[in-house]
Order: C-alpha cells, then structure tokens, then sequence
C-alpha cells in the first residue's frame, strides 16, 4: 500500500465506520458486537494513520512527530531538521496536490 491515494481512502473508509459506530454506541452503549468492532477498527485507523505519517505527512496534529517526516526534501523548507512537521506536504484534500479526486470524479462530470 505504497500508494497515497489508496492509503487516504482506506484511512476514510475506516473514519467513516468508526463515526456510525460512535452513533450507534450512543444509543447501544453495552452492545458487544459493536464495542469490538469499535476497538478493532479504531487501532487499525490509528497504524494507517501512522503509516500515513512516516510515509508522507501528518493527516492529524496528533501524528506529528518533531524529529522525523516522510515528506520529500521538497514538500519542507526544514528537510533534515526537528521540526513541526503538521505544514509539510500537500492538504489531503487539495486535488490538484493529491491527484486523489479523478479516481472519484473523472474529468468532464460525473
């Protein structure tokens, strides 16, 4: 999963379960079934998001890491160097940055 537009859809795929997920705990908060689901899949969004961050940039403030970035030399003014790594990269959702949304909305419409 070298790829960051594929790392980027797992990673809302799995956002937007665990946000039904907290709907429905809201209402079922013994429900067992749910509680593991939320467990499982909230650790798995937290190693994509950590997987995310040492490959490219943090997606979140709590991913940064001062002393280490997976941007490129030439997504930082401070490449080498301990830094708040929160700016480097593109946006996630800056298309033209991220090439992501044509996978969703190929040229010429819907």
């Amino acid at each position: 999963m070298d790829d960051r537009d594929t790392l980027l859809k797992e990673i809302g795929e799995v956002s937007f379960f665990l946000d039904d997920l907290r709907l429905y705990l809201d209402t079922h908060p013994q429900e067992e079934r749910a509680l593991e689901l939320y467990q499982q899949n909230h650790q798995k969004r937290l190693e994509l998001l950590k997987t995310y961050a040492d490959k490219f940039e943090p997606l979140t403030c709590h991913c940064v890491d001062l002393d280490s970035n997976g941007s490129p030399a030439s997504d930082t003014l401070y490449a080498g160097r301990k830094h708040w790594t929160w700016s480097d990269g593109p946006i996630p959702w800056d298309a033209a940055a991220n090439n992501c949304c044509t996978l969703m909305f190929p040229k010429g419409g819907v």
